[in-house]
């Protein structure tokens, strides 16, 4: 069993206040959460308007699916239009 855990940090574009970043930042983890087999949320940075981090788990026996997962993660996210990645994180545990 692999526990594959990644974390995006994001520049979010538009918002003006921080009621539209949590409305933007509820549309991206909804499409992740109808699209792919994971767990998500905003894991940070609450109090920035522009920015936020997003956290995504799953649980998986290959390690190689996994990746690919959160390869596509990072691609809808910046397809969304509203977010900039700035930074990625990607753990895997093993048992």
């Amino acid at each position: 069993m692999v526990v594959g855990v990644m974390q995006l940090e994001i520049l979010l574009h538009a918002p003006l206040s921080l009621k539209e970043k949590r409305g933007m930042v509820k549309k991206i983890l909804g499409r992740c959460r109808a699209r792919f087999p994971v767990s998500c949320a905003e894991t940070g940075s609450h109090d920035l308007w522009q920015r936020s981090l997003l956290g995504f788990t799953m649980v998986h026996y290959d390690e190689g699916a996994m990746h690919s997962i959160f390869d596509k993660i990072v691609d809808e996210v910046e397809q969304t239009g509203f977010a900039e990645i700035i930074d990625r994180f990607v753990e895997f545990i093993h048992y």
